[in-house]
């Protein structure tokens, strides 16, 4: 399968690396949903949640903030604030798709209201190759995703919420939801 183009919107702020995993990501997504055979639809609506959910990740604290003031994350922390950012500025910009806003908006803690895309970015966002840790778990997940999407979003959740916990972090009460949906 060719590799499609890779375009963030104008206003993205992201360094060469970060770009770099957009485009695993985003490649990651694509590959699935080939594998996968999806709808167009539903496949563009992948591509366009991997390749926009990072697009304001090396943005300022205060241009996040701004983004961000009113909603559930006027008091995260700084780290999590460039997915809800992000799909501020892409409903701003006139993106409808309920699915890749809320996608895009809870990418790094997790929500139990997403749909098949939501999940999607979530696993590609935290499977992809280009990460160190675990290579070979994660490798393989990867590879069964296309067979057992249900059984590998389970265990992505549950290895991030092992990995919050493990380094001291909070839990959203989104990502409590959203282990005790598929567990």
């Amino acid at each position: 399968m060719p590799e499609r183009e890779l375009v963030l919107p104008t206003w993205a702020q992201v360094s060469e690396k970060r770009y770099a995993h957009i485009a695993r990501v985003t490649s990651l997504l694509d590959q699935w949903a080939s594998s996968m055979r999806l709808s167009p639809a539903e496949a563009q609506a992948w591509h366009d949640a991997g390749r926009w959910h990072d697009a304001l990740r090396d943005a300022s604290e205060t241009e996040l903030r701004a983004l961000t003031a009113a909603g559930p994350f006027a008091e995260a922390p700084v780290a999590v604030l460039h997915g809800p950012a992000a799909a501020s500025r892409l409903e701003r910009d006139g993106e409808l798709r309920a699915g890749v806003l809320l996608a895009v908006k809870w990418h790094t803690v997790g929500n139990p209201e997403w749909d098949r895309t939501g999940r999607a970015l979530f696993m590609a966002d935290f499977l992809e190759p280009g990460r160190s840790f675990m290579q070979a778990d994660r490798t393989f997940l990867a590879a069964q995703l296309p067979r057992d999407f249900d059984g590998v979003f389970r265990q992505a959740v549950r290895m991030r919420i092992e990995w919050t916990l493990r380094e001291g972090k909070a839990l959203f009460p989104e990502t409590v939801a959203l282990w005790n949906s598929v567990r």
